[in-house]
């Protein structure tokens, strides 16, 4: 199983569009795909406990990530995504 995780920051406008991007993504998951899990993270919120993550990513937020790597940043790249995901 694959995991899309998502950086976000509260009151981030970008990170909505791409919260609800992803959402679609997943429901609309071709069948027989393999199973993806679909996490969100607010930098902000676990900065506490991980500062590091924000350091690396809350610049440029929305960051997504697949299976831990950056995939992309700013924007959703769902051809790109579907692509590695094997859909």
């Amino acid at each position: 199983m694959s995991t899309i995780t998502l950086l976000t920051r509260a009151g981030c406008h970008a990170c909505e569009r791409a919260h609800a991007d992803l959402a679609e993504l997943v429901a609309n998951a071709p069948a027989g795909s393999p199973a993806v899990e679909f996490v969100e993270i607010d930098v902000d919120a676990v900065a506490e406990t991980d500062p590091e993550l924000r350091a690396e990513y809350g610049d440029r937020l929305p960051v997504v990530l697949l299976d831990g790597n950056e995939h992309s940043y700013w924007d959703v790249d769902a051809p790109r995504l579907r692509r590695d995901l094997n859909w």
